[in-house]
């Protein structure tokens, strides 16, 4: 459409004599050469509306040469379409006299000789003559910028994300259709608004401050830059969008164009991911924890254990650690960690521990247990396991340990100073051919022993050395501040672990007091001779005589000759008879020279041998077997009469 006063809207009616082209004096010869060296078609027309005066640029513009221009009407170069209203606006003009500029937000059209229309931007100036009234018309062709316009908009339409161009006064300047269809408004609704008619109103406080900001700085922001954004339709729904700025710098200043993208369904559907997620990692971290099982409190074994699984990826690990009664006072302690994450790390920990627990129960020693655990992680594929064991031995004030590529053991002595165990480590389970070395230490009564795993001490950014020294840092000023090792262990993870729900890899720490040297504990060395099991018995009634358990004797001595026996026949020195009372248990053990350990086996009607075993089967509460390092050990433990009473 035109509108306004185009002063280019002239043609001669039929059978219109066409006027004379006027007479130019000389003192117009200046004004003609500033026509001749505007850039734009410069048309001059009297307040009839008749050519006066063009220039070359409007003769190339138009198409006509100067002579059939000059004293026709100014509606020869407008569209047939518009000269019926364009003398109107003419003469309105006329009479206001105002100075329009180029580009006054009118779409004009310009009609070529040929016929051709097309788009012009016009600005006119009123001429104040002494013949009259003269208007001056700048004409500027724009058929290059509307038809980048026209580019634009058509890409704009073409876009999959609803498009919202605003200036730098938040004010709406250009929308497209899909803008529309996700805000349910129509195009001239928004227009000339401001553009927190898109926002939810609990944001519009902030809103123009970002906006400011955003013009001001004038970077593009990609979509999804980690931002909950919201969109509000004009039905008062609220949705969430993601939203990607560019600036546009344009003559009028800088606008700011915002991609829209509704991912209302890509948040539902990450919303449902996120509980099955969820619901996968509690079943996961169920049957981890299922595997793993708790180590039952071990009666005179004061022990703290910590254990977290990881907070990021699949949130399950290899971690395990195990506490095993192995009899006699002693104590298997066992910490073990599979290399990776997910559920195949935690099912290989499940038959590891598995296997670990029923091995240390036959009284397996250290190195022993690792060669047999590294047997069944070289069967399994692509498998690294780290691993430590170790049994304490609370009389003689010693444990031994055998690590199989796994972190270094700290030991807080009964000084308060931190040391880390001089333990060889050897390689990973599953490495396969090569031994295990065990090492027997002595260890300090009252002692606290700390095993780990990595996640306890390994960061990406830090040297793991660094961060096990700072372990011991921590170690040291938890145990001098309290006695209690539940505390203990709390102090140290909140040292290590600023962050605790975000574990990137599982976090177990165990700690484990050494009991002190009981009081009620005695040992007899016998030679391997018949003569010992007499003098074993009779050490044994004065040993219980003494400590008031004369209701265990028949019992205790009918067992201890048996082992004394089976040791005298087929063993050799040393052999020593242990004796050690606890506060609900009697134990004795048998200790001889031979690395060969008992085999139950059922024994004939008038056989003597082979009932030994039975009996130990039908009157001991429990007992089990040892190898030691100088052969093995027999134990059996028998409840104190008191504890059998109350039970």
């Amino acid at each position: 459409m035109c509108e306004g006063p185009l002063m280019l809207r002239c043609v001669m009616e039929p059978g219109e004599r066409r006027a004379q082209p006027p007479t130019i004096s000389v003192s117009e010869e200046p004004f003609r050469a500033l026509l001749e060296a505007a850039p734009d078609a410069m048309v001059i027309v009297d307040d009839a509306g008749v050519i006066r005066l063009v220039n070359a640029q409007t003769e190339t513009l138009f198409g006509y040469p100067r002579s059939e221009l000059l004293g026709r009407p100014i509606e020869i170069l407008v569209p047939e379409r518009f000269r019926g209203q364009h003398p109107g606006h003419r003469m309105g003009y006329s009479a206001n006299q105002q100075i329009r500029p180029m580009g006054a937000d009118l779409e004009l059209h310009g009609l070529r000789r040929d016929g051709a229309e097309f788009p012009v931007e016009i600005s006119l100036s009123p001429l104040q003559t002494p013949d009259g009234l003269l208007i001056s018309a700048a004409v500027r062709d724009v058929s290059e910028r509307k038809a980048a316009e026209a580019r634009f908009r058509a890409l704009l339409e073409a876009a999959p994300d609803a498009i919202v161009i605003v200036d730098g006064a938040g004010i709406i300047q250009l929308v497209n259709a899909q803008t529309q269809a996700l805000f349910g408004y129509g195009r001239e609704e928004l227009l000339g608004h401001r553009v927190e008619i898109l926002v939810p109103e609990r944001f519009h406080g902030h809103h123009p401050t970002h906006r400011h900001g955003y013009v001001d700085n004038h970077r593009v922001r990609p979509m999804g830059a980690g931002l909950d954004l919201y969109g509000l339709r004009k039905d008062g729904v609220e949705f969430p969008v993601e939203i990607s700025l560019s600036p546009l710098q344009t003559p009028e200043g800088t606008l700011v164009s915002a991609a829209i993208r509704d991912v209302s369904a890509r948040k539902a559907a990450e919303a449902q991911l996120a509980e099955l997620y969820e619901q996968q990692r509690h079943v996961a971290l169920t049957l981890q924890r299922s595997l793993m099982g708790s180590p039952a409190p071990l009666p005179g074994m004061d022990t703290s254990s910590r254990y977290f699984p990881a907070r990021q990826g699949p949130g399950v690990g290899g971690d395990w650690f195990d506490l095993i009664a192995l009899g006699g006072g002693r104590v298997g302690v066992l910490i073990g960690d599979v290399m990776g994450r997910g559920l195949e790390a935690a099912a290989v920990m499940g038959q590891l521990r598995s296997a670990s627990h029923a091995l240390a129960k036959t009284g397996m020693p250290p190195w022993q247990l690792m060669r047999a655990l590294d047997a069944v992680v070289s069967e399994l594929p692509d498998q690294l396991v780290t691993c430590c064991y170790l049994i304490l031995d609370p009389d003689d004030s010693a444990v031994t340990v055998c690590s199989a590529g796994h972190l270094p053991v700290l030991l807080v002595d009964s000084t308060g100073q931190v040391r880390r165990l001089p333990v060889p480590v050897s390689v990973p389970l599953g490495v396969g051919d090569i031994p295990h070395q065990e090492t027997r230490l002595s260890v300090p009564p009252a002692s606290v022993l700390a095993l780990y795993t990595d996640g306890l001490v390994e960061t990406p950014t830090s040297d793991i050395e660094e961060q096990i020294d700072a372990l011991a840092i921590a170690l040291e000023k938890a145990t001098a501040g309290t006695p209690c090792l539940e505390a203990a262990a709390d102090s140290v993870l909140a040292t290590l672990l600023p962050g605790p729900q975000d574990y990137a890899d599982d976090v177990t720490l165990l700690l484990a007091r050494i009991p002190p040297t009981p009081v009620t504990a005695v040992t007899a060395e016998l030679p391997a001779q018949p003569v010992s099991v007499g003098e074993g018995r009779r050490f044994l009634r004065r040993t219980l005589q003494d400590w008031d358990c004369d209701e265990l004797t028949d019992t205790a001595c009918l067992l201890a000759s048996e082992l004394l026996s089976n040791a005298v026949r087929h063993a050799c020195d040393p052999l020593r008879l242990r004796l050690r009372r606890t506060r609900d248990e009697l134990h004795i053990e048998v200790s001889d020279g031979s690395p060969v350990l008992p085999r139950a086996r059922t024994a004939g009607l008038v056989e003597e041998s082979g009932r030994g075993l039975a009996l130990l089967n039908h009157l001991a509460a429990t007992w089990g077997t040892l190898l030691t390092r100088e052969g093995k050990a027999v134990w059996f433990a028998l409840p104190l009469p008191d504890t059998a009473d109350g039970e």
